[in-house]
């Protein structure tokens, strides 16, 4: 509980956020019984408490729906103690143990103990280096589960003290998932309050957290806000999920929560059809902005050591590539447009600031003509999405936008409307024709009323990141802090075309990627599209399914969606080769892909699938029943 404090307390801060609350748990003296001492704890989600052995007898605590933060005005305890004991707000919590357990009423109190915990803004503990001290590791914020997480907590901070890296993927647990927005007393003070009630709460797929929010937001929230506009937060900035057409019911929307078939479903279903048929605007300002350049050839230089694919291009293109690691595993996922020759312009995803800035710091040169900038801030973003987002810029611009004139991943600066110095890019992140729009701020408005207005008359709409995901699930697109990981190389995933193996020098990550190369991959992204899966009646994957081959275990789904053009579920997933007597990993080849059996287990329930290894060339033109669907005739892009 300590740590927020100790954080600050060097001549450089550093910014652990975690608060603590007041958290209870009752005592009693030995049963005439006394109970096992290997007896499991017994968690009663309902009654919001958990019971365990104590020497005999019970403690049991629990998490109370209106908790109590404790040292708000900046002031810690300066040692272990407990505090005052508060018989009135815990008896919600003794009313639930005693329906649980009637027995116990007849059972002799010890003591009522009320002790500080500290929480996290996510209910997940804080680990890992700081991005802005080296050296300075924290281990901090277990939510009241220290004992249960302490020991593997502790191998993985040790492995990663000693050997720079842990030896399995702890981003979710990682303090660089953080940034300094999240430390504000305020916002953790609230956040806590709705952290510790949701311990004990049933969390239903892509549910979001309502304390500490409008934090961060694009120049357009109001604008889109007033269109309809449904929020989720990623990093503290709000992004859409989708717009409510006029004369849906907002407030029923918003609380339908379930694990089956959502009500947006149709929303956001008309949302891809305009992004496949017309054209649609997403903003995605979130999105991390780097600029990095040098007075000489330092800029590209460092990038080429940094990162996977060859950034020596033509003034004006985009590269797709991977920033990885010494064991090829990727540290970010990105696209650096070069802008100049001494120049470039670096997209990586919202949840990327902080870890990424961290690793190109630490791994610059100490060279004052070398400099990088965060200018996340100082862009808003547009996709602009669809068959007919070239006539729309084209027309906002007074410049051929076809692919003759402006081929795939090319950038360039552009007018569009009144306002200059717009960097227009090739790509949109879901395989859709379409373009990019990076714009100073002070012009957001003002493109994004001219770029809607010039759209209508091509049937223009917006949309949210709900529809970005299908798009981007049904085109096998991999996402970095989902599908993509510190353990997950591009060999493994079907990105080799993103490594430049002799780009004539070396960069991290090649020689682990040389040796996958020679001697094969333990594991291998693959996509399955459910066959026998009723998405009106079934429960929906979500992410986490057990995927089993020819009957037997062999990964999980990392991300899934509705294909609203397959009318099918598309999940995506690792696929691994085990031994089937010793359990031994082996490679896992094509034939071993493509000639299994698949299911995916949906809570309890298989249900067949298809595997692919690749893409689709091209999707169905047009709506035909589920069981007409060939799919036979998958091609690699």
């Amino acid at each position: 509980q300590w740590a927020y404090e100790l954080g600050h307390s060097g001549e450089e801060p550093v910014n652990i956020p975690l608060h603590a609350c007041e958290h209870f748990y009752l005592l009693t003296h030995p049963l005439k019984e006394p109970l096992a001492s290997n007896l499991p704890t017994v968690v009663d989600p309902d009654g919001r408490i958990y019971i365990r052995n104590w020497q005999g007898g019970i403690l049991s605590g629990g998490f109370e729906k209106n908790p109590k933060p404790l040292f708000t005005e900046g002031r810690n305890q300066l040692e272990i103690q407990n505090l005052q004991e508060d018989w009135d707000h815990f008896e919600p919590l003794l009313s639930a143990l005693l329906r649980r357990m009637p027995d116990l009423e007849a059972l002799q109190i010890m003591q009522l103990v009320n002790c500080p915990e500290s929480f996290t803004p996510d209910m997940r503990c804080i680990m890992g280096e700081s991005p802005t001290v080296r050296g300075y590791f924290v281990l901090a914020g277990m939510n009241s589960a220290g004992i249960s997480y302490g020991g593997g907590a502790g191998k993985y901070l040790a492995e990663w003290m000693v050997n720079g890296y842990p030896s399995e993927n702890v981003w979710p647990l990682d303090l660089k998932r953080f940034g300094t927005l999240q430390s504000s007393r305020t916002f953790l003070r609230h956040r806590v309050m709705e952290v510790m009630p949701l311990m004990c709460d049933l969390k239903v797929p892509r549910w979001d957290f309502q304390t500490g929010r409008q934090l961060r937001t694009s120049p357009l929230y109001d604008r889109l806000d007033a269109q309809g506009a449904r929020w989720m937060e990623k990093h503290g900035f709000e992004r859409v999920k989708y717009f409510v057409p006029p004369g849906k019911d907002l407030l029923d929307l918003d609380q339908s929560k379930t694990f089956y078939k959502p009500d947006w479903f149709d929303i956001v279903g008309s949302e891809v059809k305009c992004c496949k048929e017309a054209v649609c605007v997403i903003d995605m300002s979130s999105f991390t902005k780097f600029e990095i350049s040098s007075t000489g050839d330092q800029a590209l230089e460092t990038l080429q050591y940094l990162f996977s694919n060859d950034l020596d291009v033509p003034v004006g293109h985009v590269v797709h590539t991977g920033m990885l690691n010494e064991k090829g595993g990727y540290e970010n996922d990105c696209s650096i447009a070069r802008l100049s020759k001494r120049s470039f312009f670096m997209i990586s995803p919202t949840d990327q600031q902080v870890h990424c800035w961290a690793w190109l710091k630490n791994r610059l040169p100490d060279d004052s003509n070398l400099t990088m900038e965060d200018v996340t801030w100082k862009y808003t973003a547009l996709n602009l999405i669809g068959p007919r987002a070239v006539d729309v810029l084209s027309e906002l611009s007074y410049a051929p936008m076809t692919p003759e004139h402006f081929p795939s991943l090319f950038c360039k600066e552009m007018s569009v409307g009144y306002a200059n110095g717009i960097r227009v890019m090739s790509i949109t992140h879901t395989g859709e024709p379409g373009f990019m729009l990076y714009i100073p701020i002070e012009y957001a408005l003002h493109v994004y009323n001219e770029v809607m207005n010039m759209g209508q008359k091509y049937g223009i709409r917006n949309a949210g990141y709900y529809a970005l995901r299908s798009l981007r699930i049904e085109k096998f697109f991999a996402f970095w802090g989902q599908d993509l990981d510190a353990f997950t190389t591009p060999m493994e995933c079907g990105r080799e075309f993103q490594v430049k193996l002799e780009k004539g020098m070396e960069f991290v990550g090649q020689e682990a990627l040389l040796e996958q190369k020679q001697n094969g991959v333990y594991k291998r992204f693959t996509m399955f599209i459910l066959e026998d899966h009723d998405t009106d009646t079934d429960l929906w994957p979500w992410w986490g399914e057990p995927i089993f081959r020819n009957g037997r275990y062999v990964g999980k789904t990392t991300s899934s969606a509705y294909s609203y053009s397959l009318e099918r579920h598309v999940c995506l997933g690792f696929v691994h080769h085990f031994d089937e007597k010793t359990g031994e990993e082996l490679v896992v080849t094509t034939d071993f892909i493509n000639q299994g059996e698949y299911e995916i287990d949906i809570a309890g329930q298989r249900f067949q699938a298809k595997a692919k290894l690749y893409p689709f060339s091209s999707l169905f033109t047009h709506r035909r029943r589920k069981d007409e669907v060939e799919l036979s005739g998958y091609q690699r892009e």
